[in-house]
């Protein structure tokens, strides 16, 4: 990779790189996988279909399909030693804290080593779900239940949750989440993917990595916390009260604003019709509320940043109403983005050069060592 432009802070405006995986053009709040807009794929495609566009650079034949899926659904039975790992971590642990610990234990429990392959990429995308639901029932007194190979990963993921086939509406709305959050260019969990297998490191380190980076939240933190706001506003009629305290005393407003839309982020606008099909009458209407309220405040506060609704807000109203705790809205944004994550790092690898950007020293010069005995400190 090579870096070009003046860096600042948070790199914005530099590039580091070129992919064909996907493209974000923020100015038009557009979304593209491989050049295919992301609002079709979203509305028609399985998310198998996606993850081999992202793997493989092109969509699938039937025949193409059907392997892909068989062979996901030939790695999603965890191995006994990480189910064992799962079972021995606290039950009050962050579902994400399981994930990138089960994930690390994976690659140690199947060897996995040298240059990354889409066999690796394969698996690791299989077992996200697989961990997930195993560490959601043993939390709450329950055995994990073994994977169908009958269903497709989305349904798959509901179904090892709670035991029973999921509802076909749940699943639709759970497939196109996950198509909507399957890649976004060179975000932060990505490069730091990228940057990890630049060092020749394997797949498991390079995605533990970006499972750590996607925790955060100001990456992919966020949809839980904006659950939250939303059950601490409670009813409609406390909304703009609420927002307008919250922006009084420099609080953030979740699941707004984003760093490289300047308009509309367009996976929100097709969550936002998801929510209004899936969600109840009365949960929706808070949370159409409560974007209204804030656009309108954030506007008027400051007219010259341009900020608007991000993927975060109704990704929280679209997978609490396919049932999901809150604490599993950012895992589960994993189950999505590990296919984007294993492709890129299957990309650097193609064409590998070390990740190594510079950095403006701005700290003192010309210091001159003294004994210990002769310090007076700071």
């Amino acid at each position: 990779m090579t870096t070009a432009g003046q860096s600042k802070g948070g790199l914005d405006g530099v590039v580091v790189g070129q992919t064909a995986i996907s493209e974000v053009d923020g100015e038009h709040g557009k979304l593209t996988y491989h050049g295919y807009l992301i609002g079709e794929l979203a509305e028609t495609a399985q998310y198998e279909e996606v993850v081999h566009l992202l793997w493989f650079g092109h969509l699938p034949t039937q025949s193409e399909l059907d392997n892909l899926k068989a062979r996901l659904q030939a790695k999603r039975s965890l191995p006994e030693a990480v189910l064992n790992v799962i079972r021995a971590l606290p039950t009050d642990a962050q579902p994400m804290d399981v994930l990138r610990t089960a994930v690390s234990a994976y690659g140690v429990a199947t060897n996995i080593q040298g240059k990354p392959t889409i066999d690796q990429a394969i698996a690791i995308t299989a077992i996200f779900p697989t961990i997930l639901a195993a560490f959601q029932r043993l939390r709450n007194g329950k055995e994990p239940v073994a994977p169908r190979d009958d269903l497709g990963h989305a349904a798959n993921y509901l179904y090892m949750l709670t035991g029973e086939t999921p509802a076909e509406n749940h699943v639709r709305s759970l497939n196109s989440y996950l198509i909507l959050l399957a890649d976004h260019d060179m975000n932060a969990s990505t490069f730091v993917a990228r940057s990890i297998a630049s060092t020749e490191s394997d797949l498991c380190s390079s995605i533990t990595g970006a499972i750590g980076a996607l925790k955060g939240p100001l990456h992919g933190g966020a949809p839980s916390l904006v659950l939250d706001m939303l059950n601490a506003i409670g009813t409609v009629d406390n909304v703009r009260p609420w927002i307008e305290n919250a922006l009084n005393n420099k609080q953030k407003i979740m699941g707004m604003g984003h760093r490289v839309y300047k308009t509309y982020d367009p996976r929100a606008e097709i969550l936002r019709e998801m929510a209004r099909r899936a969600s109840t009458p009365e949960f929706f209407a808070l949370a159409q509320k409560t974007e209204e309220v804030a656009l309108d405040e954030l506007h008027k506060r400051k007219p010259d940043e341009r900020i608007w609704t991000n993927v975060e807000f109704y990704s929280a109203a679209v997978l609490h109403s396919v049932g999901l705790p809150g604490d599993l809205f950012t895992p589960t944004f994993g189950v999505a983005r590990v296919a984007g994550w294993t492709a890129h790092v299957l990309e650097q690898v193609a064409n590998n050069r070390l990740i190594r950007p510079a950095v403006q020293y701005v700290g003192p010069r010309g210091l001159k060592w003294t004994p210990i005995d002769q310090r007076t400190g700071q």
